[in-house]
């Protein structure tokens, strides 16, 4: 259970975090959140999505780092294997909490991360941030950014009719089969549909980039289905 706090000087300037991954360290989820403005560099890895949690709730984007439950087969025993990890990963156990309208950082006490004995200090001796917490400060503030640009994006993917579901019927080298399903992706019979205006007015909101990405991303699901394949062998 998450114990996000406000973070201070005075009560948490002894704490360290741990910034490897590996086991143990709270990454273990088969995808993450992410925002249009990511999906450049996150293309390069990991198949990127639309998820919906419920109907009446909206769509979001997310990298995809398995297919079961708790399984990241970016995860290996020398840490994260690909040169970019998303940003709502690279943040924890950070997050950002507001205080009328100042942006303040949080700190998840009961994160795997948090250490008094190893990783990065947070503080200076007489107080003040280190390089790290400075760092930490810069990507919470793009996170929040970014998360609130979503709004937008989705919105223009609704009404251009730019989602749609699909299944994923996937058949491992040990002959096990699976089927991802519950996630969305770009439509692109209806976006070749689209008038040069409406292309245009994508292009305009920076969107366009991003709907281009997130379908370079498919591609992805090959390695990811590799990566699987080599993780059962391993233990098999």
């Amino acid at each position: 259970m998450a114990k996000p706090v406000l973070l201070n000087n005075i009560e948490h300037k002894d704490l360290r975090v741990i910034t490897r991954h590996g086991q143990g360290l709270g990454d273990s989820h088969p995808y993450v959140p992410t925002f249009a403005g990511e999906f450049r560099l996150l293309q390069a890895h990991y198949p990127i999505v639309f998820s919906k949690v419920a109907e009446d709730q909206p769509f979001e984007p997310v990298a995809l780092f398995g297919f079961e439950n708790d399984e990241n087969l970016f995860l290996t025993d020398s840490g994260w294997d690909a040169t970019t990890i998303p940003l709502l990963v690279e943040r924890l156990p950070f997050l950002i909490g507001t205080h009328g309208e100042e942006l303040m950082i949080h700190i998840d006490l009961d994160s795997p991360r948090i250490s008094k004995t190893e990783g990065e200090p947070l503080f200076l001796e007489h107080g003040g941030m280190t390089p790290y917490l400075e760092h930490v400060n810069s990507m919470l503030l793009t996170v929040h950014q970014g998360m609130a640009s979503n709004a937008g994006f989705i919105e223009a993917l609704v009404k251009h009719e730019l989602l749609e579901s699909f299944a994923l019927d996937v058949q491992l080298d040990d002959g096990s089969q699976h089927r991802m399903t519950g996630f969305y992706t770009i439509h692109e019979e209806n976006l070749n549909k689209l008038d040069a205006a409406a292309l245009d007015g994508l292009h305009q909101q920076g969107y366009l980039a991003a709907i281009f990405f997130q379908l370079a991303s498919l591609s992805n699901f090959r390695a990811l289905i590799e990566r699987k394949n080599a993780r059962n062998a391993a233990h098999g």
